[in-house]
């Protein structure tokens, strides 16, 4: 049954967010989560764990999502898996009643997310239903 779920890779600072946000996505029963809790670590994993989508965070104290992004873009085992930007920069105004919202190239959930919102976008961009 493993086979089937789907690996996301969570890149984000915050230990307590990460922690729920690896409990329900595994508890839905639909995917494998990998975290890194650094901006170096995600690149790696993101190299080695070939997840199918990035859930990365856009302020992190060694450095920042944007570049983040840069250097998965630049490596060919990391340049074609889907990236959201995770961000209380965000705001559910700024999203108004759509659970993402596309700013120039790239995709932003707004803090806090709710589990059913985050699955239902992780469906979209990969593109499957439960």
């Amino acid at each position: 049954m493993t086979d089937f779920k789907k690996k996301v890779l969570v890149i984000d600072d915050e230990e307590d967010f990460c922690f729920f946000v690896r409990e329900n996505l595994t508890n839905s029963g639909r995917f494998d989560v990998v975290i890194a809790t650094n901006g170096s670590r995600g690149i790696k994993l993101a190299e080695t764990e070939a997840p199918d989508i990035i859930l990365l965070d856009m302020v992190m104290p060694d450095m920042g999502g944007e570049e983040i992004l840069e250097k998965l873009r630049e490596n060919h085992r990391s340049a074609e898996i889907p990236v959201v930007f995770l961000t209380a920069l965000a705001t559910r105004q700024d999203t108004g009643s759509e659970t993402f919202k596309k700013i120039g190239d790239s995709y932003f959930i707004a803090k806090p997310v709710r589990t059913r919102e985050l699955i239902r976008a992780i469906d979209y961009f990969l593109g499957t239903n439960a």
